[in-house]
């Protein structure tokens, strides 16, 4: 995730750490807080080392242990962008230019406001993912298409330079992951709405987020039951219940039959706030010492930099780099 905002919102959390923390115990995980993506809108310096601290520390709160899988920050490990030039060299202006969110936010902000960084910024994912040797990237619908560009860049690699590069397989979130806002409940959630109104944030105080919940839009006809097309508010409200307590959506549909939709928001906003509390405070404890929340990013970091290292060098003399000696 990008180091975008004070606090991660629950579609953060529901989309993708209950995702990732239940893939650190199958897999050799790798997760990083992609501050150099960041970069391709203006930032404050000082609010993006501050974001990526925070960042980091609610994926740990969140239960992604740097113990079981490697948590490191982007710009730590320098074979990213050493990487990214490489795989740049074998892209295509065309291809990169068919990428749909490129296309989506240069047509929405204007050609002048597009950087070349944001045109080139899925040639930096497909380095993010191709140092790791990495079988499977979570992801959602939105970046399918990334990581097709990234399978595209390493089996032209290979077949160019010779096999240096795992191609991984894309495992999409199920529909029912996605969150939408509180307020507005045919729009995705997200960490840049508009309004505050209808995000939920990891890290808000627990009376704040009971508040939203009780305000979400709902509809007027009173039953609490799963119709995505003719209830979106109350739909979106069971998938985050659904999600957080591990029960069926029929199973709530039952408990609240008949029971209308204040003691639903009251049920809900109490599962939410049992969830993020303990949440919101062990990341609040690791904000509090940024020493040792350095320095077990730094101790991640060396651990990346171990396996990207090799990978990187590989690929420096498959393409006919001169070594330095």
């Amino acid at each position: 995730m990008q180091p975008s905002a004070d606090s991660l919102q629950i579609g953060n959390y529901i989309g993708a750490l209950l995702q990732w923390r239940d893939l650190q115990t199958s897999y050799d995980a790798f997760f990083s807080v992609v501050d150099l993506h960041a970069l391709t809108v203006e930032q404050n310096p000082a609010e993006l080392r501050e974001k990526t601290r925070r960042t980091a520390a609610q994926y740990i709160a969140a239960g992604i242990e740097p113990s079981k899988s490697t948590l490191y920050v982007q710009s730590h490990v320098r074979a990213h962008t050493e990487l990214a030039w490489i795989l740049s060299t074998i892209t295509g202006f065309g291809e990169a230019g068919r990428m749909t969110q490129f296309k989506d936010k240069s047509a929405r902000y204007g050609a002048d406001k597009a950087s070349v960084g944001l045109f080139t910024y899925p040639v930096l994912m497909a380095a993010d993912i191709l140092l790791y040797q990495t079988d499977v990237v979570p992801v959602g619908d939105d970046q399918k298409q990334h990581v097709e560009l990234t399978r595209d860049l390493a089996e032209r690699f290979n077949k160019r330079f010779g096999e240096a590069f795992t191609v991984p397989l894309p495992v999409i979130q199920k529909e029912t992951a996605r969150i939408y806002d509180l307020q507005d409940p045919t729009a995705k959630m997200s960490k840049s709405a508009e309004s505050d109104a209808g995000v939920l944030w990891m890290l808000d105080e627990p009376a704040k987020t009971a508040k939203k919940i009780m305000r979400a839009v709902t509809d007027n006809e009173g039953s609490v039951r799963f119709d995505r097309e003719a209830k979106p508010g109350v739909s979106n409200l069971l998938v985050i219940y659904a999600a957080l307590t591990g029960r069926q959506i029929a199973s709530i549909e039952d408990e609240y039959a008949g029971r209308g939709y204040g003691d639903f928001k009251k049920g809900l906003a109490e599962v939410v706030t049992g969830v993020f509390g303990p949440v919101r405070e062990r990341a609040l404890e690791l904000l509090d010492d940024p020493a040792e929340l350095d320095r077990i990013l730094a101790e991640n970091a060396a651990k990346a930099d171990a396996v990207a290292d090799r990978t990187l060098a590989d690929v420096y003399d498959k393409v006919g780099l001169l070594r330095r000696v």
